[in-house]
């Protein structure tokens, strides 16, 4: 029997088999349910003064039909007053506790959202757009908000009063009553045919917001390049058209909405008119009826109007609403990418050395980046990575960062496999420069700081004198308070960089990797810093990748990576004794009679 209701219900409301939807009340009003209880409790209170207001107004009637009988005037009046006060502060607490749950619900959800994000790998951003997470962390989390009001207010709210007032209909005028219900069927078949182009509009309308977000992201960080070759006219016909795709199908949601109303209105009009027509034949009317009762019948079913018409709309709107809690719901549930091990062990700090024992890795396009590469960094010493483009140095740094993990092999850390360690352990132990500078949208102190939250002021001035850095912070609007932009947009490049080798002398880690850290420094400024690095580098495992061979010629090692391979190690004498790789760079880069006595 309970199966053959739900059937039913699922067939009049579909949006009940979906998964997503139980799923999303259920870990929401959960977590809210002591604001949503008064929330609902206060809804009861409002659906019943609703339908109280109906109800009285057949002694209204009656009492201003016998003005003669003064104490049940002021009765009447003193309970229609109680009824408006008491449905005025129950809507109160009700929009203030709804919209505190929906307030807790948006920063939960979006926090749930970022924690996922930050749980992936590289690897998952490398294959996401960032418009699609940026969509699916501020859209979604509102659109199940949205969804959750919708159904607790349709459901306790529009349904008990509707309820209410149906039940103050038959007890006035059941015959009458029952007329007018005779159209309630054709306003539900109306509404299930309206909802099959929902879902479709609604999907295209997000992938066209997405486009509109990536376009700003693109103008945002590429203005030069915009500027540079003149593609202003390109990204304008973009964002009109991503636009113009939004405004388009948010009119058709906007009609597919709108069009309950005049159904509803139409329905509506013709109950209404059935009423008063029947009312006026005996059978119907009920003679013994007093104008009072048939009076509270009329209001009551004009009340009944606006619950019946939100409660129509509901299946829209959820259904709009769905598609971004179903984006919500395939972020959070996408597998990572990069997991800490269940068992992982803290790594504690020791020699520095790391190996690499038979490590194949590619980045999942099937090109192999490292074939089967065994090399060891040992403990203390400074070993430099030189080759071609595209031979898997960097690839190498993001291993030992654990960034990624190799398809076969083992990365060892003081003979730990660093897939056992935790993450937090791991990288404690490693202070990292890239070519790809960042900076946060923060003061130049803070993000210095971010080596090492604990830092003093005395010992981030002294990170910034040792990388060359305090001379220009000094020179600053507001020295180390100053707010670098946008990934230190207000900076040059050499400053920059300047900046990211302070974070990582404060960090003070005991393994330092170095990705072509000193590229954007000046002449005068790189001799400076590197003096600053080989003060660094002492007694640290230091892996430094470099294309400018000036900048490793004081290498305890050196290791030359080809075709994701290890083709050459050792000294610089020893590779330059040798007719290899190295020895064709370094001529290329020195000339051919430069040796090393006169580099």
């Amino acid at each position: 029997m309970a199966l053959k209701l739900t059937e039913k219900l699922a067939y009049v409301f579909p949006i009940i088999r979906e998964e997503q939807l139980w799923r999303l009340l259920r870990e929401n009003i959960r977590a809210q349910r002591h604001l949503y209880i008064i929330a609902v409790l206060a809804m009861i209170v409002v659906a019943g003064m609703t339908s109280a207001t109906a109800w009285i107004m057949r002694y209204i009637v009656d009492a201003m039909t016998i003005p003669d009988n003064r104490g049940m005037v002021f009765l009447v009046a003193g309970a229609v007053a109680l009824i408006f006060t008491l449905k005025g502060l129950a809507t109160y607490v009700q929009s203030v506790a709804l919209t505190r749950a929906g307030n807790r619900i948006v920063a939960t959800q979006q926090i749930k959202l970022y924690d996922k994000l930050l749980r992936q790998g590289v690897s998952f951003f490398n294959l996401t757009e960032s418009s699609d997470l940026l969509m699916r962390v501020t859209q979604s989390a509102n659109a199940a908000r949205s969804i959750i009001d919708i159904i607790v207010t349709s459901f306790v709210r529009d349904l008990l009063t509707l309820i209410g007032l149906v039940t103050v209909m038959f007890w006035q005028q059941p015959l009458l009553s029952m007329v007018s219900l005779v159209f309630g069927p054709l306003a539900i078949l109306g509404i299930r045919i309206l909802l099959r182009k929902v879902r479709a509009i609604m999907e295209q309308e997000m992938a066209s917001l997405a486009e509109i977000i990536k376009v700003i992201q693109e103008t945002s960080t590429g203005i030069r390049i915009i500027k540079a070759f003149a593609l202003e006219d390109r990204m304008a016909f973009r964002m009109n058209k991503a636009v113009r795709e939004v405004e388009k199908r948010s009119n058709a949601i906007a009609r597919l909405e709108a069009i309950t109303s005049p159904l509803m209105d139409t329905l509506s009009g013709f109950a209404i008119a059935a009423v008063v027509a029947l009312s006026a034949v005996q059978a119907f009317g009920q003679s013994n009826s007093s104008p009072g009762q048939l009076m509270s019948f009329v209001t009551a079913l004009l009340m009944a109007y606006e619950p019946a018409k939100r409660l129509s709309r509901m299946r829209v709107s959820i259904e709009s609403g769905m598609v971004g809690v179903r984006m919500m719901f395939g972020l959070l549930d996408q597998p990572e990418t990069l997991t800490q091990h269940p068992e992982a062990l803290h790594l504690a700090k020791g020699e520095g050395r790391i190996s690499f024992d038979q490590v194949s890795f590619d980045y999942g396009n099937g090109r192999p980046v490292l074939n089967n590469i065994s090399l060891a960094f040992e403990a203390g010493k400074t070993t430099a990575l030189v080759g071609p483009s595209g031979g898997g140095k960097s690839t190498i740094l993001n291993l030992i960062l654990r960034l990624y993990d190799p398809r076969n092999g083992t990365v060892r850390i003081d003979g730990h496999d660093i897939r056992l360690a935790t993450f937090a352990s791991l990288r404690d132990l490693i202070s990292y420069v890239g070519q790809d500078t960042f900076l946060f949208s923060a003061s130049v102190a803070e993000n210095i700081r971010f080596g090492r939250p604990d830092a003093t002021v005395e010992e981030i001035v002294a990170a910034c004198k040792s990388a060359n850095a305090h001379e220009f912070i000094e020179k600053l609007p507001k020295g180390y308070d100053t707010q670098v932009g946008e990934n230190g947009a207000f900076l040059s490049g050499g400053q920059k960089q300047r900046l990211a080798i302070a974070r990582a002398m404060l960090r003070n880690a005991p393994i330092l990797l170095l990705d072509e850290a000193t590229s954007a420094l000046d002449s005068r400024s790189e001799a400076l810093v590197q003096e600053a690095l080989q003060h660094l580098t002492q007694g640290r495992t230091t892996v430094v990748i470099a294309h400018r061979l000036s900048t490793v010629l004081n290498a305890d090692k050196i290791c030359v990576i080809e075709n994701g391979r290890l083709s050459e190690e050792g000294s610089i004498d020893a590779l330059l004794a040798r007719e290899g790789t190295f020895r064709a760079l370094y001529d290329q880069q020195f000339g051919g009679a430069e040796r090393r006595n006169s580099a």
